[in-house]
């Protein structure tokens, strides 16, 4: 049975990718690969999908019925959903978002992918790249994803011919030119039989490159945040009733960018008042500094008016404060966004309404062009919009900043959500 190692979960690394891939390319053979040969599965788990692969009357274990949960994913052999999965090494802690890749599922890949630190791409070493594994692509380049693996899977199916490799990685390459891809990484693997994946394969001598787990566990993923821009959106404020805590005032919320220290100068946004920093807490411990993703309590020295939606920002590197937002937008519903349209609004810790003042083109995500004669949005596709929103919104650009720079746009009857925005620029 699978062992459980014991590890302070503050001192382990976190890796978030996000898998994409087209119809049979072993997208969830993969995942399934990943997890037993990390040995991130029980032995209940793995004797059920050896007797579900028997009665298939399969030759092998299918290592895809460990990851896709959907009846429908399984009986039409595709996935539909985003779906988490959860592992550790002894070196980190993943979280996987296996994402669809029909084009019908592209608002489920924006969500999988939108929080990811690295995009896993799986092609069929015989079919090559294909229109799918472009646009996977441009989506994980479109949403900022910076560190981005290549798996040519089924490299057994083509004799594990090098030229084949060196074909598709040239090609991919030379495609990547036109995306913001900081970071490439090719792999020849074979889901089904391990190679590559966990393990070094003997049948590919003429690679020199990690293993697929050896890259995961090693990409440096600390630097990618936002280190420079303190941005701390408040997302509840803590005044507990009972007397022995009468003076406790603390602003709890994820920190999104920056390091805060106690000492540290603060304002306090939208209404810029300064303050300084008395200390911060991890649950009910004190802390030297906080960054990001952590989730922290904020004691600041003055009694100063800070809500929920404010933001705590350094003073000569805030962000200001904006009605007028430029961004592209992901639309996630049947009904279509057209201009003048209301819906109600959501970032960070800040909710607001947003009328839509224009569609300025669509994108069409094969080949990048920009469809200026298009007035709406029609669900999955994405496209360039100018909002104007009925409160101030404490962002920076989507490039800077993925989570100040990132919003959902909700639907006021239904409580629905209906886009997903990546701000191109603010003011």
């Amino acid at each position: 049975m699978a062992t459980a190692t014991t590890h302070d979960p503050y001192d382990m690394d976190l890796l978030r990718f996000a898998t994409a891939g087209s119809v049979d390319d072993g997208k969830s053979t993969l995942i399934g690969r990943l997890l037993l040969d990390s040995k991130s599965i029980f032995e209940d788990q793995l004797e059920a999908v050896e007797t579900t692969s028997q009665s298939k009357g399969y030759d092998y274990t299918d290592l895809a019925l460990l990851t896709d949960g959907l009846r429908s994913e399984r009986e039409q052999g595709i996935t539909i959903d985003v779906a988490y999965r959860y592992f550790a090494t002894p070196n980190r802690k993943f979280i996987i978002a296996d994402t669809p890749g029909h084009v019908q599922y592209t608002r489920n890949m924006v969500t999988g992918a939108s929080t990811a630190d690295l995009g896993l791409v799986l092609v069929d070493a015989r079919q090559g790249l294909t229109e799918q594994s472009r646009r996977h692509a441009v989506l994980l380049s479109l949403l900022r994803v910076p560190h981005l693996v290549l798996c040519i899977n089924k490299m057994d199916l083509v004799d594990w011919s090098e030229e084949t490799y060196e074909k598709i990685h040239a090609e991919f390459t030379q495609f990547a030119t036109k995306l913001t891809i900081p970071d490439l990484e090719v792999i020849p693997i074979s889901a089904l039989n391990g190679d590559n994946v966990v393990h070094r394969s003997e049948n590919t001598p003429w690679y020199h490159g990690p293993t697929l787990m050896h890259h995961l566990e090693h990409v440096h993923v600390a630097s990618d945040r936002d280190l420079q821009d303190v941005r701390f959106p408040v997302q509840y404020v803590i005044r507990p009733k009972s007397d022995a805590h009468h003076d406790y005032r603390g602003y709890a919320g994820q920190l999104a960018g920056g390091v805060i220290r106690a000492g540290d100068e603060v304002v306090v946004l939208p209404s810029g008042l300064p303050s300084r920093v008395a200390k911060v807490e991890l649950f009910d411990r004190e802390v030297a500094e906080a960054f990001p993703p952590m989730s922290v309590t904020v004691h600041l020295e003055d009694d100063v008016d800070v809500s929920r939606g404010d933001m705590i920002a350094r003073p000569r590197n805030a962000p200001t404060p904006t009605q007028d937002v430029d961004a592209m937008v992901c639309w996630m519903t049947n009904e279509p966004l057209r201009p003048r349209q209301k819906l109600a609004i959501k970032h960070t810790s800040r909710s607001g309404r947003a009328m839509v003042k224009d569609v300025q083109y669509r994108l069409d995500i094969n080949t990048l062009h920009r469809d200026q004669a298009a007035g709406e949005l029609g669900l999955n596709e994405i496209g360039r919009v100018q909002l104007r929103t009925t409160v101030p919104l404490l962002c920076d650009p989507y490039s800077k900043n993925r989570t100040t720079g990132s919003f959902i746009l909700i639907d006021e009857a239904t409580g629905v959500t209906v886009g997903a925005g990546m701000i191109n620029d603010a003011g």
